[in-house]
């Protein structure tokens, strides 16, 4: 298809642009991390460089190629009207920054690479949703799992899970204490204490009495040795006096 068939068959939005495919030099007016606008001469609209289209190798940012008021050689490679605005795509990969001769001369690259674009569009349309449990908690009730714009409950009311009647009796059962129990606890508790008391008491007389029993054993033990002392004492004289006289 030539350049005029094209130029009959665009539509009326896209009049007074470059022709698709053209290739012209023109003036780098505005630098972005994601790529570069250029304006090219007799034309109102700029198009945009992207950093994919600057070099065959990987560009990180447009300012490691280009710098603002640079001119360079561009090949239009899309024209695109989204809504009330027109989109121009330029390509410097695909022309010789020296010389301005066409690298793809049949349009190949250019036609994969609106492919390529086309297809990313048309997927990131259908979005993917999760039916899963969210780790969030809804402002308005205090629960946990759905956001707040999805929320069912009234504003400044909050919900709770009731127990079951079966695990509500015993609670009521063990929770409800009668004065008269409260008086059997205490008369139980004191009664506790004055045998601990009274144990003590005993432990501490026998105690007493044991050393006192003691001691005197003691006693009743050295008497009985001082007066077993004594008799051996008058025996052994005795046994002395007789033998004197028999002498």
């Amino acid at each position: 298809m030539s350049d005029r068939d094209r130029r009959t068959s665009e539509p009326a939005g896209l009049d007074g642009l470059p022709p698709l495919y053209s290739i012209a030099k023109g003036e780098v007016v505005s630098v972005q991390t994601y790529g570069a606008f250029v304006r090219l001469p007799g034309y109102k609209k700029e198009g945009l460089v992207h950093v994919s289209e600057m070099s065959a190798s990987r560009v990180e940012s447009a300012s490691e190629i280009v710098d603002v008021g640079e001119h360079v050689w561009i090949k239009v490679i899309g024209r695109e009207i989204q809504g009330d605005k027109v989109k121009l795509s330029f390509s410097m990969k695909a022309v010789n920054q020296g010389t301005g001769r066409d690298l793809d001369p049949n349009n190949v690259n250019a036609e994969q690479d609106a492919r390529r674009r086309k297809q990313f569009r048309d997927q990131t349309s259908n979005r993917i949703t999760l039916e899963a449990v969210l780790n969030t908690t809804c402002s308005k009730c205090g629960c946990k799992g759905h956001f707040t714009k999805d929320c069912f409950s009234a504003p400044g009311l909050q919900y709770a899970l009731l127990p079951e009647e079966d695990d509500e009796e015993p609670q009521q059962q063990t929770s409800k204490v009668t004065p008269h129990q409260d008086s059997d606890k205490k008369k139980k508790k004191k009664e506790k204490k004055a045998k601990k008391k009274s144990k003590k008491r005993e432990r501490k007389e026998s105690e007493s009495d044991s050393s006192s029993g003691g001691s005197e054993c003691k006693s009743k033990r050295r008497r009985q040795e001082h007066d077993r002392d004594r008799e051996d004492k008058k025996k052994k004289k005795h046994k002395k006096h007789k033998s004197h006289k028999h002498s």
